[in-house]
């Protein structure tokens, strides 16, 4: 990598041609399926082609991820809607009654239940597709899920989730980098495998460091209608939320080596606005 001078911040970055990778703002847009993203911030795309498609589901929800724009996921109203109980133990939403093919790209699977993170959860709720239900079976408001982001106990915090909801606004697949999709287990140990996992989830979030300055936030897969929790196979690149000063070259590298080849991107949060980076190594020639 060609040796330049550091960015003392993200708006310094954001304004360097040669690292810039895309700003997505309300007024920008960038198309998911391509390899790179490139550095234009003007045109703009409909809703079909950033809209995640599985030919493998009847049900019509075409409509889930038509924001491709740094605003509020767009509520839609819906016949049928998901149902999840608030597991607050786990943070995490255990799914009761799954209406939809989002369910082939969200949540990950234990012991043959569905549990959503905060994310997720937030999300579905947004768009009206899930209804949320707390303790006493009674269905939770936006505002009271909000809160739950707030508190900060379950690894998400609200830039977290702005980045989760910007890729899946875009039609990405997105998953918590390093959180299995599911784990195969036999029926006669489900359910001590079921308890064990539980606890492995509710593990997890106390290793999770909400405030690292170069925290490896999600694995993103292009849309894919072929995609299986069960198989998802490699990401096509792993996603770090970026806080405080840019990283340096050092950082970066020792990133890379972390994530065996699967490619590297940044993001970073400002006044609501996700912009996304990547770096690329340059070979400058030796100069007589």
């Amino acid at each position: 990598m060609a040796s330049e001078p550091e960015m003392s911040n993200w708006t310094d970055l954001l304004h360097s041609s040669t690292k810039l990778l895309e700003q997505v703002a309300p007024s920008a847009q960038f198309p998911p399926l391509q390899d790179h993203w490139e550095g234009s911030t003007g045109g703009e795309i409909s809703d079909s082609d950033v809209s995640f498609q599985d030919t493998n589901d009847g049900n019509e929800d075409e409509d889930l991820y038509t924001s491709a724009s740094g605003s509020p996921s767009k509520l839609q109203f819906r016949r049928d809607v998901s149902r999840a109980r608030w597991n607050q133990e786990m943070q995490m939403a255990e799914v009761l009654e799954k209406k939809g093919k989002m369910w082939i790209t969200t949540g990950i699977v234990r012991g043959g239940q569905t549990f959503c993170f905060l994310e997720e959860t937030l999300f579905l709720a947004e768009i009206g597709a899930l209804h949320l239900l707390g303790d006493k079976d009674t269905c939770l408001a936006l505002k009271d899920i909000y809160e739950k982001v707030s508190e900060g106990k379950s690894g998400c915090c609200y830039e977290f989730f702005q980045v989760y909801r910007q890729l899946k606004s875009l039609g990405y697949i997105v998953g918590r980098h390093g959180v299995a999709w599911t784990i195969k287990s036999s029926k006669s140990t489900s359910e001590s495998h079921s308890l064990k996992e539980k606890d492995s989830v509710i593990e997890l979030f106390g290793n999770m460091q909400v405030n690292d300055n170069f925290r490896p936030a999600f694995d993103v897969y292009y849309p894919n209608s072929r995609f299986r929790k069960s198989a998802p196979g490699d990401p096509s690149f792993v996603l770090c939320l970026a806080s405080g000063s840019p990283p340096s070259e050092a950082e970066i590298q020792v990133l890379e080596k972390q994530f065996n080849g699967v490619p590297l991107k940044f993001c970073h949060v400002e006044h609501g606005r996700v912009s996304f980076f990547s770096f690329d190594k340059v070979e400058l020639p030796v100069l007589p």
